[in-house]
């Protein structure tokens, strides 16, 4: 269905026609102008700050976090966090070049295929594009070297995520996806913790709709 065959069945269903011009011209200015709405206090501290409120939050939401000092740390870390849950060593690993600078064959034991993800895959890695201290969630624009298939089929997701990348406020991370980005992509993933649900008899069940570990590895590049 075109954009415009759908416009029209909406406006249908109102009962009302296209928009005055001096409506439309006011959206449109507020499409563009990107207003700010009430944000948090604690969206707005110091960076240091704000990365331990990140990782509370994760933490809070069920996730695990691993703080790392280069690219080289990052083997040892996923080795040693998949050690610890008893997982298997096999990895699929998101096609992105900071992903494919990490020194994985220093820990040989670890298989890394790149790509997107499959039903039998069991532990993904991704690259996070941005993270946001307010609710510890992290945010994966599609695109060829994210690909979406890795935030949902495997049953346990590592992800590295840079310091640097890390804001106070939702309002920030879409700031960094239009300024590096431009064009919404077609998906974005906000993700804060492991998949869970509780709509049978309110029975918390990690694991529902996508990976049941959530495990981050944090590089801390930003001082």
């Amino acid at each position: 269905m075109s954009r415009e065959v759908m416009l029209n069945a909406i406006r249908r269903g109102l009962r009302r026609g296209p928009l005055p011009a001096d409506q439309a011209a006011m959206l449109r200015g507020r499409l563009a102008a990107h207003p700010r709405q009430l944000i948090p206090a604690r969206s707005r501290l110091p960076h240091p700050e704000q990365v331990e409120l990140f990782v509370r939050n994760l933490e809070k939401e069920f996730g695990t976090l691993t703080r790392v000092a280069s690219l080289d740390d990052v083997p040892g870390a996923v080795a040693d966090y998949l050690a610890a849950q008893n997982l298997p060593s096999e990895l699929v690993m998101a096609p992105h070049a900071e992903l494919r600078a990490v020194p994985w064959a220093t820990r040989p034991l670890l298989s890394v295929r790149e790509g997107r993800a499959e039903g039998s895959d069991a532990v993904s890695v991704q690259h996070a594009f941005a993270a946001v201290a307010e609710t510890g969630t992290l945010m994966f624009p599609s695109a060829p070297d994210r690909p979406t298939t890795l935030n949902v089929l495997a049953d346990t997701a590592i992800v590295l995520l840079r310091a640097s990348r890390l804001v106070g406020a939702y309002e920030e991370a879409w700031d960094l996806l239009r300024a590096e980005i431009g064009a919404m992509p077609r998906n974005v993933m906000l993700v804060t913790g492991p998949s869970r649900s509780a709509d049978i008899e309110q029975t918390l069940e990690l694991g529902a709709h996508g990976p049941r570990r959530l495990h981050v590895v944090l590089m801390e590049d930003a001082g």
